[in-house]
C-alpha cells in the first residue's frame, strides 16, 4: 500500500514539473538549496567531532535538532505551504484505515527533498560520537526517532489546520490561530531562553540553551547520546523515554485529527440573512466606486484569506520588542515595515475573486472606478492600522519626537503601494488559496516565475517611499524635528500622487485587460 502510495505521488509530482517548466525551474533550485545547506552541515559537523570536546557535541546536537524540529513545523508555512500532492483528504475514499493512512503519509514526507535532506544531515550527526563507539550506536535508534518525530509533527500542523472535519469557518479560525502560534513560537522561544543565559560567552550560552532543551520534546532524543559518552545511563533512559512519548503523544494526535478530517463530513454553514439587509452595501455610496469599495471592505473584514495578511500588524511590533525591546528604535519603526507589507497586500487581488470576477466584467464598470473602489477598500483598514501602530509604539518607546517622521515613511509606503497595486492587478493574476482552504496548503499552479513578480512588485513600492524615507532619516541623523514634518508631507503627496497615478494607469489597462485576467483565472489548476 505504501509503495503503491509512493509510486503516484512521484508520477503526479513528475507529470507536473513536466508541464510547467518554471516549476520545475524551482523544484531544481530547491534540490541545489538543500544539497548547500547539507554541504555546510556535514562540514560542521566533522569539524565539530575533530576539534571539539563532548560538552560542545551536545550543544551542536542538541540545539540543531531542536531547530530542525521547529524548521519542519514553521518552514513550510512560512516559505511554500504544506506538501498537498498526497494527503488524508486524498486517500479518504480509498479503503485504508486511519493507520495505513498516516504510514503512507508518513512515507512520503520522509521520502521528500525535505526528509531526505534531513535524513542525510541527522545521519551525518553520527560523526559527533566517533569517538565513543557506544553512543554512536546508541545514535542511530535516536536519528530515527527524531526524523519520525519531524515528518509526525508537521502532518499534524497540517491536520489541525484543516478545522478536524468541522465546518469552513471552524477550519479557516482552527487554521488562523495555529498560524499566528506557530509564527510567534520563534521571538518567545528566543525571549524565553534569553533568560536562561546570564553571560556573553557564546560557547555557554549554547551549552545552558542545549542544557534545557535537552529536557524538552524537541531536544530529548538529540541529547541521549552524549549522556552515554558521559557514562550517564539513568539520564539516557530518561531522556530516551520522554523522546519516545512525545513521538506517541503526536501520532495520537495525528490520528485523532485525521479521522475527524476524513471521516466527518465537510459541512456548509447556512445563513440566512435578515430580509433588506445589505451590510456595508447598504451604507456605501452607489455606482461603481461605491460597491466595489464596499465589496473590498467587506473582504477585508470577513475573508481570512485577507485577515491572515492582517497578522503582521501585532506581529512586528511583538518581534521587535522580544528580540530589541520596546525601547530599540525598531520597535518605533515597526509602523514601517508594517506598511511595507500591507502595500504588498493587494498586488494580485483580482486573483482573490476567482471566476466570480466574470460577475465584475459583466456589469460594465469602469477599470477605473474599480481600481478606486478595491484602493479604498484596502485603505479603509490599513491607513488606520498603520497610523495606530506608529502612535502606540513611538509612545510606548518613548520616542514620540520621531512620530511625524515614521508616519511620513510608513503613509508614502502604503499610498504609493495603494498606486503600483492599482496597476499589477490589472496585469497579473496567480492561483492563490480557495475560500476554506488550510493557511498550510501548498496552491496547485504557483511556479517559480510568479514568486519572482512579488520581489517586482517590492521594488516598486520600495522606489516610492524612498523620498520620504530620506527625509526621515535625515531627521533621525540630526535630530531636527522639521525633517520628520517634511517626510510627512513628501509621503503624503508622494505616495498620494502615485495612488492616483496608479489608479488611472491601472484603470486603463484593466478595461484593456479584463477578459483575458478571466481566462487566465479560469485556466488555474484546482487539485
Amino acid at each position: 500500500m505504501v509503495a503503491t502510495v509512493l509510486r503516484l505521488r512521484y508520477r503526479i509530482l513528475g507529470n507536473t514539473l513536466a508541464r510547467r517548466p518554471w516549476q520545475l525551474v524551482g523544484f531544481c533550485f530547491g534540490i541545489l538549496w538543500a544539497i548547500s545547506i547539507l554541504g555546510v552541515t556535514i562540514s560542521s559537523l566533522i569539524a565539530t567531532a575533530l576539534f571539539q570536546g563532548l560538552d560542545v557535541a551536545r550543544a551542536f546536537a542538541v540545539v540543531g535538532g531542536s531547530a530542525l524540529l521547529l524548521g519542519w513545523v514553521l518552514g513550510p508555512v512560512l516559505v511554500t505551504g504544506m506538501d498537498t500532492t498526497v494527503d488524508a483528504e486524498k486517500l479518504a475514499p480509498f479503503p485504508l484505515s486511519t493507520r495505513q493512512i498516516m504510514t503512507a503519509l508518513t512515507a512520503t514526507g520522509v521520502t521528500g527533498i525535505p526528509g531526505i535532506a534531513t535524513s542525510i544531515a541527522t545521519l551525518a550527526t553520527l560523526a559527533l560520537w566517533v569517538r565513543w563507539p557506544l553512543a554512536a550506536v546508541i545514535a542511530v535508534p535516536c536519528v530515527a526517532l527524531a526524523v519520525l518525530t519531524c515528518v509526525v509533527a508537521s502532518r499534524l500542523v497540517s491536520a489541525l489546520s484543516t478545522g478536524l472535519g468541522g465546518n469552513r469557518r471552524g477550519r479557516e479560525l482552527i487554521g488562523t490561530v495555529v498560524l499566528v502560534l506557530l509564527i510567534m513560537a520563534g521571538p518567545i522561544v528566543t525571549g524565553t531562553l534569553a533568560l536562561f543565559t546570564s553571560t556573553r560567552n557564546i560557547g555557554e550560552r549554547f551549552q545552558q540553551i542545549a542544557d534545557v532543551l535537552g529536557w524538552t520534546p524537541i531536544g530529548a532524543a538529540w541529547a541521549v547520546p552524549a549522556d552515554v559518552a558521559s557514562g550517564a545511563w539513568g539520564l539516557a533512559t530518561l531522556r530516551f523515554l520522554l523522546a519516545v512519548a512525545t513521538l506517541g503523544v503526536l501520532w495520537w494526535l495525528w490520528a485523532r485529527a485525521l479521522h475527524g478530517a476524513t471521516t466527518a463530513p465537510r459541512q456548509r454553514t447556512v445563513r440566512v440573512a435578515r430580509r433588506g439587509a445589505l451590510g456595508l452595501f447598504g451604507r456605501m455610496p452607489t455606482g461603481g466606486i461605491g460597491a466595489t469599495w464596499a465589496r473590498a471592505l467587506t473582504a477585508w473584514l470577513r475573508d481570512p484569506r485577507y485577515l491572515r495578511q492582517l497578522l503582521v500588524v501585532p506581529l512586528f511590533p511583538l518581534l521587535f520588542a522580544f528580540t530589541g525591546g520596546i525601547h530599540g528604535f525598531t520597535f518605533a519603526a515597526s509602523a514601517v515595515l508594517v506598511a511595507f507589507v500591507l502595500c504588498l497586500a493587494g498586488y494580485t487581488d483580482v486573483s482573490y475573486d476567482g471566476t466570480a470576477f466574470a460577475s465584475v466584467l459583466s456589469t460594465g464598470i469602469r477599470g477605473r472606478d474599480d481600481r478606486l473602489g478595491r484602493a479604498l477598500g484596502a485603505a479603509t483598514i490599513g491607513i488606520p492600522l498603520v497610523v495606530l501602530v506608529a502612535i502606540v509604539t513611538t509612545t510606548i518607546g518613548g520616542k514620540t519626537q520621531h512620530l511625524p517622521g515614521i508616519l511620513g515613511a510608513s503613509l508614502g509606503l502604503v499610498l504609493g503601494g495603494y498606486g503600483v497595486s492599482a496597476v499589477s492587478s490589472a496585469l497579473i493574476v496567480t492561483p492563490v488559496a480557495a475560500p476554506g482552504d488550510s493557511p498550510f496548503k501548498s496552491v496547485p499552479g504557483q511556479t517559480f516565475l510568479t514568486g519572482l513578480l512579488v520581489f517586482v512588485v517590492m521594488g516598486a513600492c520600495a522606489v516610492i517611499g524612498v523620498p520620504a524615507a530620506v527625509f526621515a532619516i535625515i531627521g533621525l541623523v540630526t535630530g531636527a524635528a522639521v525633517w520628520g514634518w517634511v517626510s510627512l508631507a513628501v509621503g503624503i503627496v508622494v505616495g498620494g500622487g502615485a495612488a492616483a497615478l496608479g489608479v488611472w494607469l491601472g484603470g486603463r489597462t484593466l478595461d484593456r485587460t479584463g477578459p483575458d485576467l478571466l481566462q487566465r483565472i479560469k485556466a488555474f489548476p484546482t487539485t
